[in-house]
């Protein structure tokens, strides 16, 4: 406890906790609803963190004076209730701990996520949909606001891609360990026969970009294309041409947004998108000419995580090895596990490197 005090450096966080608050108390505050956002998101963000670590504190202190109580008065049923207080602090603190792996160069950004159905029809694209709601049903357990900006719906069932936004410090860093290709296998509700049927997804995980961020886009690079919004089925969400669609020429990269009501929003929107995966692009370039080249391989060959709901029941990250029985629960946005687990294999990784 006292090593994750330490680097979560306490001192400093009271002070910037201080300073936020004189921001927030400004009359001006809101003059600027973006700068408000960000000065009220991160203060809520501190005080959380601050509170968790003292809470956590108190607890240890506590746990100690219930083992010298019940050694005092040799009191059983004391001793079994600082034990079971003593396991939970245990993995209050490994869960904390994990916090402060995080110190990556982006690791403390708001996280972009992109899902995408691969192999599989459409098997695939309703694997898609729920690992979307697998990660918009994470991010509710923990008090996360998510906005999606843009769902492109198959035509018989699922998805063929979402882009959400997980609006938390820390968020890339913590859901970065998340990308790869998911596979999942299950008899299929589509096929009439009921074969089992094996179909993949994948996941990118992107740091948003901030203003201190370097990414120059030409306008004579970009196509612009506006088209109407549209729900499952086709069905219009709205009557004007809004939606927005911008091909990054020379990358060939490809964003849309249809979230907002404004055109003009949506192109915003979609920038922030675009200049998020170019500076992504710019990073690996730089890691490649550091790294040897290694081959993308097969869908086969490059997942990560396994969800198996037959012929038995699990779900098995593949380069971590941690597994569940139930993923049912896993896909109801229980991934916590994973996720500390993808976190600690990271650091592991980097050191041995």
């Amino acid at each position: 406890m006292e090593s994750i005090e330490a680097v979560l450096d306490l001192d400093k966080m009271r002070a910037d906790i201080a300073e936020l608050n004189d921001a927030a108390a400004a009359p001006d505050l809101w003059d600027n609803p973006e700068s408000a956002q960000k000065v009220t998101s991160r203060l809520s963000f501190l005080q959380g963190e601050l509170r968790k670590v003292e809470d956590l504190r108190r607890r240890i202190d506590d746990v100690q004076v219930l083992f010298e109580l019940a050694e005092a008065e040799d009191d059983a049923d004391t001793r079994g209730e600082a034990e079971g207080e003593l396991v939970a602090v245990r993995k209050a603190v490994d869960e904390l701990e994990v916090r402060t792996l995080l110190s990556g160069e982006y690791d403390a950004r708001e996280a972009l996520v992109t899902v995408r159905a691969e192999a599989g029809g459409v098997d695939a694209a309703d694997f898609a949909e729920k690992l979307l709601r697998m990660y918009t049903r994470w991010a509710e357990r923990h008090g996360y606001s998510t906005e999606v900006y843009e769902t492109s719906y198959a035509e018989e069932a699922g998805i063929k891609s979402a882009t959400f936004v997980v609006k938390v410090p820390y968020a890339y860093g913590t859901l970065s360990v998340e990308q790869g290709t998911h596979r999942l296998v299950r008899i299929s509700p589509f096929d009439n026969q009921g074969r089992r049927q094996t179909s993949f997804a994948g996941v990118e995980v992107l740091p948003v970009v901030e203003t201190s961020d370097h990414v120059d886009i030409d306008e004579s690079d970009l196509r612009v294309d506006v088209y109407r919004s549209s729900g499952p089925g086709g069905q219009g969400v709205n009557t004007t041409d809004s939606a927005v669609r911008l091909t990054h020429i020379p990358t060939g990269i490809v964003v849309s947004c249809q979230n907002e009501r404004s055109q003009i929003q949506n192109k915003a929107t979609a920038m922030n998108v675009l200049q998020a995966k170019l500076l992504e692009r710019q990073r690996q370039e730089e890691r490649a000419k550091m790294d040897a080249l290694k081959g993308d391989g097969s869908s086969w060959g490059n997942q990560m995580r396994s969800y198996v709901l037959h012929p038995y029941q699990m779900v098995k990250d593949l380069r971590t090895e941690f597994e569940v029985g139930n993923p049912q629960a896993v896909l109801d946005g229980e991934i916590d596990g994973f996720i500390e687990a993808g976190i600690r294999w990271r650091k592991q990784q980097q050191s041995a490197n």
